[in-house]
């Protein structure tokens, strides 16, 4: 029998496949602290894992260790270089992560570019018959507004559909993804990052964080866009410099952003983003639907039994 430990709470569904099967015995680990993961990881075969750091310290005592299976589908929260060494598998969520967050970002898009707070603030202080008199400059249709999808993987793929929904231009900058896969389903394929820049309305991150995507879009970058540009990041913090676009907003180089993710999370009360009213914040929740929640919950679940089976598709395994 494997002895399995979930790390933080997931929706009950992925416990229950767990638990129902009785190749396995489950613990949940509530408590995140080094010092009980330190304590109670060592005498798990694998583990699932939201939130919390296994770093090299961490994972050193865990001899039976054999797979880590991601809730989600980033993994910086994860030591890959001792799990290389040390022949620790890593999976992540390949099929469930994608619909959910592409939504969120165009609820981004819309609420940045519709002034819903503005309108809905107006109703509810019994202004409803000033919005005819507004002098409107910062609302806009987004109809063929070009929008700079950056990484184009499981979510971008579900983002341009939804973005070609609204009759906008979609561009595509992945140095990863051939021209004919990104024409094929109706973008346009960029080449170098700083030319996408320029022309965009609309810039859309969806990169995980590595050494390459550190500071992706920094001072040099956001000075090449137009002053009514927007970014939206739901990928990971750090991909934005936090204080270059905190910076930029203030001093309208750029005109709003959208962030559902923060270098540091949460972030210290005294973060400048949280006070700045020209960005739409919130608390890295992309994936927070009942659906997704629930789905995540099974494929980490699965992947888990998956694994130990010989079962594991390739698609779901880090290639460290």
């Amino acid at each position: 029998m494997f002895k399995i430990g979930i790390i933080d709470k997931m929706n009950n569904k992925g416990i229950d496949l767990l638990k129902s099967n009785k190749g396995f015995s489950v613990d949940l680990i509530t408590d995140l602290s080094r010092e009980n993961l330190l304590k109670v990881l060592p005498k798990y075969d694998g583990v699932t894992l939201r939130r919390g750091f296994l770093d090299s310290e961490i994972l050193k005592d865990c001899k039976n260790l054999k797979v880590i299976a991601r809730h989600g589908v980033g993994y910086d929260n994860v030591d890959t270089k001792y799990c290389k060494e040390n022949n620790i598998t890593l999976l992540i969520t390949h099929d469930s992560t994608s619909t959910s967050p592409s939504e969120h970002i165009m609820f981004m898009i819309l609420n940045i570019y519709k002034g819903r707070e503005m309108f809905d603030r107006m109703v509810r202080d019994g202004k409803f018959s000033e919005a005819i008199h507004l002098d409107i400059d910062d609302n806009f249709e987004i109809f063929d507004k070009k929008i700079l999808i950056v990484g184009f993987g499981r979510i971008g793929k579900k983002l341009i559909k939804k973005c070609l929904g609204f009759d906008m231009q979609v561009y595509v900058y992945d140095p990863y993804v051939d021209e004919g896969t990104i024409k094929s389903l109706g973008g346009k394929k960029i080449t170098q990052l700083e030319s996408g820049l320029k022309d965009a309305d609309i810039v859309s991150m969806s990169v995980p964080l590595n050494k390459d995507t550190k500071n992706m879009i920094a001072n040099n970058q956001i000075s090449l866009m137009k002053k009514n540009a927007i970014i939206i990041n739901v990928s990971r913090g750090g991909v934005v410099n936090e204080k270059d676009l905190n910076d930029a907003l203030d001093r309208n180089i750029i005109s709003f952003a959208g962030l559902d993710v923060f270098e540091k999370e949460p972030p210290n009360l005294d973060n400048p983003l949280l006070k700045n009213k020209r960005i739409l914040l919130s608390p890295h929740s992309a994936t927070f639907t009942k659906e997704c929640l629930e789905n995540m919950s099974l494929e980490t679940a699965q992947n888990i039994i998956d694994f130990f089976y010989g079962k594991i598709e390739k698609v779901k395994i880090v290639n460290l």
